[in-house]
């Protein structure tokens, strides 16, 4: 929630307007959230008597029956936009499908959509709500330790374009965050490994106390899901506990202070100066843990080559990626793409790189002087150091897979599948030999793109307006009759 203070004050030749907006919004540590004895969440819905939740359908095929008891417990309504959201699937298409069930849905200005679902989701979902009407209200429930740890803490919303992350977005907050850590004894290993890195990237530069926790049950976390899997020793969850809510505190006590990203020398911004590259750049992409672990490596190998960090704190951290199983290296990863990634952070940072480097662990510098000879120097260092360790450096498990819900279907891009869609979408409504469909189906008389749209919310590819279950990149996200 937000309040605005503002003042007029007249001017020689005009006006000036000053403005102070207060945000405001909460975080709530809950196991069980869809247990119906616990009435929180459903306390935020009770004005409305009815609930609009996007989730992705992997937490929905785990959850879905869990949620429609707990509502209907409740005495709510509800209705489930599902979708599948993945790095190449968070795009403008996702975006206008949720859009679209707002609209389907009625969504009144302050009743709060419900988003359910790891760091993908909550950012093209907030990106909706942040559009819709200028300013809608959102709760976010995430379910991976990446939506937990670290997209729960930002109020950053956005969608992918073109080549580039979260190139299109917003600043938009949450009303409210529950934080339930029992969504990871159903999450897959890969994915805990992922977040891990999340972890290791916030105590490196900020948190000593943290890093020596991750350092010393390293295996033992990944294995049993941060202590939340049956069987799991008490030690364990006990120092997951106070891994995780150190992580959260400290990510928030860094980030608050500047949420819209005034200031852009930011601590949490370790591992993510060269990591969109990585992430965005293999065909099947890498998970965003690992894309930051080889950018948060890299950047360690270059911290120690100007003496920054020692080269035991240096080894200390390649090891403790190493055995979380988290890439430090890719093959793709050479000086093309090193200069290709410095060029595009340097546009974002306002021409400054900004690096954020270890000095030593549990501190951070800012580094703005490194030439190109000294970034493809430390790479070519750090490509050697990786030949002593498992896989030169690679991860396991680092690409995307079917727990990474958007990826492209039968390895198409998006934009051929997007095509299919369309070409879908307008068979389904009637289009026949070059007879436009109202709805923006396909026309074959000429039309520029072989498409014609007589709906204003029509898109230019012949997707038509009031999607239900998400055109996102693939076959089956054609309007739903």
């Amino acid at each position: 929630m937000s309040d605005l203070t503002a003042q007029v004050l007249e001017t020689k030749n005009g006006f000036h307007v000053d403005g102070y907006e207060k945000i405001s919004y909460d975080f709530s540590f809950l196991d069980g959230v869809f247990n119906p004895s616990n009435p929180q969440l459903a306390n935020c819905y009770e004005r409305w008597g009815r609930v609009l939740a996007v989730t992705d359908l992997n937490i929905w095929n785990v959850y879905g029956e869990q949620m429609e008891e707990y509502f209907k417990h409740h005495n709510l309504e509800l209705k489930v936009h599902k979708t599948k959201i993945g790095e190449k699937a968070k795009t403008i298409p996702t975006f206008l499908s949720i859009v679209d069930s707002m609209t389907e849905f009625g969504i009144y200005r302050k009743e709060p959509v419900l988003v359910v679902g790891g760091g993908l989701v909550t950012d093209v979902a907030g990106f909706a709500c942040a559009a819709y009407r200028r300013n809608t209200n959102f709760i976010r429930v995430p379910t991976t330790v990446i939506g937990l740890i670290d997209a729960s803490v930002s109020i950053k919303v956005a969608v992918n374009y073109g080549n580039y992350k979260n190139r299109l977005g917003a600043y938009h907050a949450p009303i409210h965050t529950f934080l339930d850590f029992t969504f990871l004894r159903t999450l897959p290993k890969a994915q805990i490994r992922n977040g891990f890195a999340e972890l290791i990237k916030i105590s490196t530069c900020s948190h000593l106390d943290t890093f020596n926790l991750l350092d010393k049950y390293c295996e033992q976390l990944i294995d049993t899901g941060f202590g939340r899997t049956d069987g799991a020793p008490a030690e364990v969850r006990d120092a997951a506990d106070k891994i995780n809510k150190e992580g959260i505190h400290e990510m928030l006590k860094l980030e608050t202070p500047n949420l819209h990203e005034i200031g852009l020398d930011r601590v949490i911004a370790y591992g993510h100066t060269w990591s969109p590259m990585h992430e965005l750049v293999p065909e099947t992409p890498l998970r965003h843990g690992h894309a930051i672990s080889i950018d948060m490596a890299y950047s360690a190998t270059l911290a120690n080559i100007r003496g920054l960090i020692s080269d035991a704190e240096h080894k200390r951290i390649l090891n403790l990626f190493s055995r979380a199983g988290l890439s430090m290296d890719h093959h793709q990863f050479d000086e093309e793409i090193l200069d290709k990634g410095t060029a595009a952070i340097l546009k974002t940072r306002d021409g400054k790189l900004r690096a954020a480097v270890p000095n030593p662990i549990g501190h951070c510098t800012f580094l703005n002087d490194c030439t190109a000879e000294e970034l493809n120097a430390a790479l070519r260092k750090h490509k050697q150091i990786m030949k002593s360790y498992p896989r030169n450096g690679e991860g396991l498990e680092a690409f995307v897979d079917a727990s990474d819900t958007g990826y492209t279907e039968n390895n198409k891009t998006e934009v051929e599948a997007i095509e299919e869609a369309a070409v879908k979408a307008g068979d389904l409504n009637g289009t026949m030999d070059g007879v436009a469909s109202v709805n923006g189906g396909i026309v074959k008389n000429g039309v520029p793109n072989g498409v014609k749209t007589q709906n204003t919310n029509g898109l230019k590819n012949g997707i038509s307006n009031g999607l239900t279950n998400g055109t996102n990149g693939f076959t089956n996200g054609a309007k739903s009759i």
